[in-house]
Order: C-alpha cells, then structure tokens, then sequence
C-alpha cells in the first residue's frame, strides 16, 4: 500500500472528510449547549377571544428553554395546540431572541350532545371546552353518533336555508343511531325526517313541508308538536302528548 501514492491520497481524504465531520458535529452540539442567544420575548401575533394569557403563560412553562436555536418549536407548538380552545398554533424564530406565537382558535358555531361543555367549530371538528354561564345558549345543539358532527353541521345549514320562507330556524339538528335525521324548530315543533331515501330525499321532503305549511299547518289549533315527514308522498301531523306511529320505522 505504501506503495500506491493514489491509494495514500483517497485515505487521507477520507480521513481529513471524516475528521472535519466529526470536527462540526462537536462544535454544533457545543453551539447548541451554550447559554449565549436565549429566547427572551414571546409575542402573540393577534389577540385572543377565549385563550387566557395565563393560560398560555402555563403551557409554554418549561417549554420555552435552550437558546435560538436548540428551542423546539415542536414542543411548543404542541403544548398551545394542547389547550381546550386552541385549535391550531403557529410558533417561528425572529432573530436574535424572539419567539412569534399565531393561534387560530376555535370558533363554536353549535353545541354537541346534551352533557353541556362539547361544541362543534366552524369546520365541523368537536371540541371540550368552558364557556361562561349563558354563554353559547343562542348556538344550536347537534347530536348524533361520534364522528357524524361535520354533515349534522351540513343539515344544519341546509335546513335553516329551506326554512326560512317560514320564519322559522331548526334550533336542534339530531340524528340516531341508525342514522335517522331529526329537526327541532324554534317555535317547539319536532320534525322527524327518517333516514335518507333514495327516491325521497329528506331536503324533498322538508321542501314539501314547506310548500304546504301555510295553508295546512301554520293556522291549525292546536298547533301539531311533531310532524312526522318520513313518508314518501306525504306527512302526518300529531298532537302533544303523542308520538308519530311505527316511530321505530326509521
């Protein structure tokens, strides 16, 4: 080998590449373990409506440590998206120790379930948070199987769009567990609209609701508490104190 000049050349250029390698890892863990350039202000890009600054002050309580550039955003962002009313958060570096925050927080647009405490945002994704007492009362509550809040939110919009020739707004939007939809209205009436059809879609269904409500069930006394509308050609009205027939027929 001693022998082979080319040979002695490739081997100290493999050991000069090797030996300069390991010569920059040793100074980037040095770099990294030095208390120079430490992060010494947050700043939140936009107020918060429900996000609390203390709160915050909390989740990045021992996240915020290392210098400029051993900091993990990744951890930080995950400690703010762990927050009730976070739904997403955004953390980057600003030269020399900044730390920029941007927080996209929920926007309740429905309440979830009967147990108080669960809402639906605005992109149909549920979420546990606290609002103050009588707060959220005017959101409609959704109900339905888990996973179902995104097209309950969908009916929603839907229904309120048919309904509004009668002045009236679903202010409870439910659906079974075997997927039969139901609407509660602001004037207390109860509309059972079965599962969807084929042939007679539930939207077809409202609409003929709809089109014959004021001639055959606005003026009636005493108004109908539940309008049974899951026949194909046709619905039947019933009192309160009484429940639509065949009820397990969804």
């Amino acid at each position: 080998m001693w022998h082979r000049p080319q040979l002695l050349n490739t081997l100290a250029d493999l050991l000069f590449a090797a030996g300069a390698a390991m010569l920059m890892a040793a100074l980037a863990i040095w770099v990294l373990r030095m208390p120079f350039a430490p992060i010494r202000e947050v700043v939140l890009e936009a107020p918060l409506q429900h996000v609390h600054p203390t709160e915050l002050e909390e989740a990045l309580q021992g996240r915020v440590r290392g210098n400029f550039l051993s900091l993990s955003l990744d951890g930080v962002r995950d400690a703010l998206e762990a927050l009730p009313w976070v739904r997403k958060a955004m953390v980057r570096r600003v030269w020399p120790d900044r730390l920029v925050v941007s927080l996209e927080e929920h926007q309740p647009v429905a309440r979830w379930g009967d147990t108080g405490g669960e809402w639906v945002n605005s992109f149909g994704e549920t979420f546990a948070a606290s609002l103050p007492d009588g707060a959220g009362l005017e959101l409609p509550t959704l109900k339905g199987p888990s996973g179902t809040a995104p097209l309950l939110l969908k009916r929603y919009g839907e229904t309120l769009e048919l309904l509004a020739p009668l002045q009236l707004k679903p202010v409870a939007v439910s659906l079974s567990s075997r997927l039969a939809l139901g609407l509660k209205l602001d004037n207390g009436m109860r509309l059972e609209l079965g599962r969807e059809q084929s042939r007679s879609p539930a939207s077809l269904r409202l609409q003929r609701f709809v089109d014959i409500y004021p001639a055959a069930v606005a003026g009636r006394e005493p108004r109908p508490a539940t309008v049974d509308l899951r026949y194909p050609n046709g619905f039947a009205l019933y009192p309160a104190g009484t429940l639509p027939e065949h009820r397990g027929r969804e």
